[in-house]
Parts: C-alpha cells; sequence; structure tokens
C-alpha cells in the first residue's frame, strides 16, 4: 500500500483510501467538482475530482475507494487529482492500514498514569482519580484508545492517553522548576489527568473520529466539568472549595476565550496546565509535520493551526 505520508508531488498511484468527507463545490469559473478529504493510519490528504464522468462511480463520505490520481501540491499541502473512482470491494483492503495508532505501547502509558495517580496524596483527588480511570471499567478503556482532536495532533488511537500522559509529565516537571511558589501538585496533576478525559464523548471512536450531537452542543470542556461534579458527589466530604477550584482549571485549561475556553486561567495551577496542554499540542504538529516530510528536505510547508512555514534544524 502507498500511504499518505510516503505520496510525493509528480506521482501518479493507484491506491484505496478511506473517504472522511465528500463535498460538492463550485470553482471560481462556476463549474461543478467534488472535493474529498481522504485518510490513511499515516495522515489526510485533499482529493479533487475536477471531471465528474463514466470513470467516477457512486460513492458516499465513510466508503472505502480506489482511485487512480496524480499528485500535485496546492498552497504547500499534497492534493490528489483524481481521475478513476470506484468503492473498493471486501478484500481489496486491510482495515488496520485505515486506523492511525500512537507509536507508544499503550498498556504500558496506562500503567504509568495509574502510577502517577497514586503520588496524589490528597485522599478525595486520589480517589477522584481512582474511580474515574481504574473503577469505571467502560470509561478506561474508551479513554486509553481514544483519539485526542479530529485532526489538529494527536488524531490517532490511544492518542487521548498519550496526550493525557504528556501533559501530566510536563505540570510535574514545570511544578519541581517552580517549586518555590508554593504549586498545589496534587491540584495540578489531578487537573492534568482530568483535563481533556471528556473527548471520548466529544469524538466518536475510528475510523469515524469525528463530533458528536454531545461533541457539537457541549464540548468536552463543559463535559469534563459536568463528570467531575457528578463524581465528586460521591466522594464523602469531598471539599467545596477543592471541587470549585478544580472545576476552573478544566473550565479554563484552553487558556483564551477564542480558543473555546469559558475562562481565563486565574489560578497558577489552571495556568500551568493549559501552557502544557497547549504545548504538548503544538509539538505533536511540528514532530507530525517532521514525520510527513522525512527526506523532502529542511522546508516541511505552511501549518494552517500555526500560522507558519515549519522548518526542520537540519544543519
Amino acid at each position: 500500500m502507498k500511504y499518505i505520508e510516503e505520496l510525493r508531488e509528480g506521482e501518479n498511484i493507484t491506491e484505496h483510501y478511506l473517504c472522511k468527507q465528500k463535498k460538492l463545490m463550485k470553482s471560481k469559473a462556476g463549474k461543478n467538482y467534488i472535493s474529498l478529504r481522504l485518510y490513511d493510519k499515516t495522515g489526510i490528504v485533499d482529493g479533487k475530482i475536477w471531471e465528474v464522468n463514466s470513470l467516477i462511480q457512486d460513492f458516499n463520505e465513510g466508503d472505502f475507494i480506489k482511485i487512480d490520481a496524480y499528485v500535485t501540491s496546492y498552497n504547500g499541502d499534497l492534493q490528489l487529482n483524481i481521475r478513476r473512482l470506484r468503492q473498493s470491494s471486501p478484500g481489496e483492503y486491510n482495515p488496520g492500514d485505515f486506523i492511525p495508532t500512537t507509536k507508544y505501547d499503550i498498556d504500558s502509558m496506562f500503567d504509568e498514569l495509574k502510577a502517577l495517580i497514586d503520588t496524589v496524596k490528597i485522599p478525595y483527588f486520589r480517589e477522584l482519580l481512582k474511580n474515574i480511570f481504574i473503577n469505571n471499567k467502560s470509561l478506561s478503556e474508551e479513554f486509553r484508545v481514544h483519539s485526542a482532536a479530529k485532526s489538529m495532533h494527536h488524531s490517532c488511537m490511544g492518542g487521548l492517553l498519550e496526550h493525557t500522559l504528556s501533559v501530566t509529565r510536563i505540570c510535574i516537571k514545570l511544578a519541581e522548576h517552580y517549586s518555590d511558589e508554593n504549586i498545589n501538585h496534587d491540584l495540578l496533576v489531578t487537573a492534568a489527568m482530568l483535563h481533556d478525559v471528556c473527548k471520548i464523548y466529544e469524538l466518536s471512536p475510528f475510523p469515524d473520529n469525528d463530533y458528536t450531537d454531545r461533541g457539537q452542543l457541549l464540548g468536552h470542556i463543559v463535559m469534563c466539568s459536568e463528570l467531575i461534579t457528578k463524581e465528586a458527589e460521591k466522594i464523602k466530604d469531598f471539599p467545596s472549595e477543592a471541587l470549585l477550584i478544580l472545576k476552573h482549571c478544566i473550565l479554563s485549561h484552553h487558556g483564551e476565550f477564542e480558543f473555546g475556553s469559558p475562562k481565563l486561567p486565574s489560578i497558577l495551577e489552571a495556568f500551568i496546565l493549559h501552557m502544557a496542554d497547549d504545548l504538548d499540542a503544538k509539538v505533536n504538529m511540528f514532530v507530525g509535520m517532521a514525520e510527513k516530510a522525512s527526506g523532502k528536505g529542511p522546508w516541511m510547508g505552511y501549518n494552517h493551526m500555526l500560522g507558519r512555514n515549519i522548518r526542520l534544524s537540519d544543519f
């Protein structure tokens, strides 16, 4: 199989991909064309059908399709100009080729997360984490394999666990570095572990990995706050002020109103969580571009989310 990360401008390809999006569009000249978003486990690529004729058979979003296409470039991103298309037949493709998966061992990451829960000394925070991540078997199973985002960062099976563990590690390191600032370690670790847990409700499982109704109407930040409130009520003598501060960390972790944050970070632990979350997501974007651009030269192209051209530090 020719994976998306292996595509190079100027190639002609015949390959199977998962069609995640199909839109009928109109060019500036008024001509109809079809725009596609095609997936495999290594990435996403745009496809364009400029001529809709007998070589383009019927298909829908969510179908596996076989295409003949020419690889070109538009605004620095690869694009497939599709000449021929049909639905893939059973047995022609391996479904596992279309589900991106974290490169880290899921069991090992989850074991580390559970070990970090045991470092939390405040009993009600530790009990809250155990109830959510260990005792709630259905939630923990979904959490282990879920994606952290639709496409921006850690968009793979196990990506949510990878991102959560990474953010927690960063928070611990920052707390150690700023140890004189009287940071509440247990609050910070608890908030870091819980900040994205409701991504399991915001996004559907692979291969769809798309926003659910709850995700569209509420979002993971609000759902996380609701989950924490519900679980804290089950814990005897959970202090109301501690719950308030923990929920503030969750509600403010996107950092800015323009990024969907209901509140701005108003305490140090909330600010550290926001910075750690933002750092981990953006580093993952850089790393992802570097992996896709391997062998193409130092300049990797323009990243729309980061708003800049990205270069490797090769010298």
